[in-house]
């Protein structure tokens, strides 16, 4: 039996293959499960998404799970804290922004607002279909998302960012035209 023909860049490493078969692309509905993976991809600024993935596990055991009410509770004893833990990336303003970003998503939260629904309000709730060719870094719908984001408070959410977050929530399928998963997401 043949290996299955996927997106090049989930070749290079073991973590990325089972990240692509997986997860990547496929679209997600759960309002926390989003907002964990934004701040996963602001962690990830200027980094590799596979150091990300490596330390995910950490990241979950020091932001409790990224149960938004008990990180928003986090204060400057907890802010150390994280400072301190080698499982994680240690940047003070990516931990504070994690913070303040489930700060935001309470209080959408308490407004009503679902924070799935307004995710994917952006595409009426449909997956977008890339053309299996290129891969853009942002788009205008990414830096729509992004504008919208900070205007909220949110912070490492720029184009970039987000529209890797849209591709992998599955807002955006952007699985290459030969990738065995183009057609099951």
């Amino acid at each position: 039996m043949s290996e299955p023909v996927r997106c090049r860049w989930s070749e290079r490493d073991p973590v990325e293959t089972v990240y692509h078969d997986s997860e990547w692309g496929v679209p997600e509905r759960d309002p926390r499960a989003l907002w964990e993976n934004l701040m996963l991809e602001g962690f990830q600024a200027g980094l590799s998404w596979t150091v990300i993935l490596r330390k995910r596990d950490a990241f979950r055991a020091a932001f409790a799970g990224f149960d938004p009410e008990r990180v928003a509770a986090f204060g400057p004893d907890d802010v150390e804290r994280l400072m301190q833990d080698p499982g994680i990336v240690r940047a003070r303003a990516k931990i504070e922004a994690t913070i303040m970003g489930a700060r935001i998503f309470l209080a959408m939260r308490d407004r009503g607002e679902d924070f799935a629904d307004y995710a994917w309000s952006f595409t009426d709730g449909k997956v977008l279909q890339g053309d299996g060719m290129s891969v853009p870094a942002s788009t205008p719908l990414s830096d729509r998302i992004s504008k919208d984001l900070k205007k909220r408070g949110f912070k490492f959410v720029g184009p970039t960012i987000v529209y890797a977050w849209m591709q992998a929530i599955g807002m955006v399928n952007d699985h290459a035209f030969y990738c065995f998963r183009r057609d099951q997401v």
